[in-house]
């Protein structure tokens, strides 16, 4: 992917982070291409770009996805600079992974881009569903993250705003990308971006 658009062209850098296994790349490509992937394949790091129109201007809205894994911590650190907002993920049916964005996410991405805009996103909503899922959580003495403890952690860390999404079913799945050039757009006359 070229980092630089079409003339006339606004470039948007969205990166996505959280823990793995709870479904990022699943998130960007089901909307970059509209297709669900199938199995597991841990991120080392791909990006995507996405053409958007608002009223009369286009943006390239470039998906960069990220590893989780602490091994990749080097090079995740790499793709923040030039950031405009960040998607920081967590998985409804894994709390711990909610957990992880107020300690390790939150802290890492706000310290080398303080003035990007966040939004907190609740991924695989539709496993709040499944029979399964619900068991394992149940043999664990947990349950799905709601909606209203997602907004209450958004607000906490002063993030943007919160969405939840499942890559699976597409339900939410435009909001996500949809709020993040919504709060670009807002930050940018709080000069957080310059074009």
């Amino acid at each position: 992917m070229s980092s630089e658009p079409d003339s006339g062209t606004k470039f948007i850098k969205c990166v996505v982070v959280g823990d793995g296994a709870v479904g990022k790349t699943c998130m960007l490509m089901s909307y970059a291409t509209n297709k669900f992937p199938t199995e597991y394949v841990p991120t080392v790091f791909d990006n995507y770009a996405v053409t958007v129109r608002v009223k009369e201007q286009e943006y390239q809205l470039g998906l960069f996805d990220t590893a989780g894994q602490e091994e990749y911590e080097g090079l995740r650190l790499l793709s923040y600079p030039g950031t405009h907002v960040f998607l920081m993920c967590f998985s409804v049916v894994m709390p711990e992974s909610m957990k992880n964005i107020e300690l390790k996410w939150y802290p890492e991405v706000h310290h080398q881009m303080p003035k990007a805009a966040y939004l907190l996103v609740g991924t695989q909503v539709d496993l709040k569903e499944d029979e399964k899922t619900l068991q394992k959580l149940q043999k664990r003495r947990q349950r799905p993250v709601t909606e209203e403890e997602g907004q209450k952690m958004a607000k906490k860390l002063n993030c943007d705003s919160y969405v939840e999404c499942s890559a699976l079913t597409r339900q939410g799945l435009k909001d996500v990308f949809d709020e993040a050039l919504i709060a670009v757009l807002r930050s940018k006359s709080e000069t957080k971006i310059g074009w």
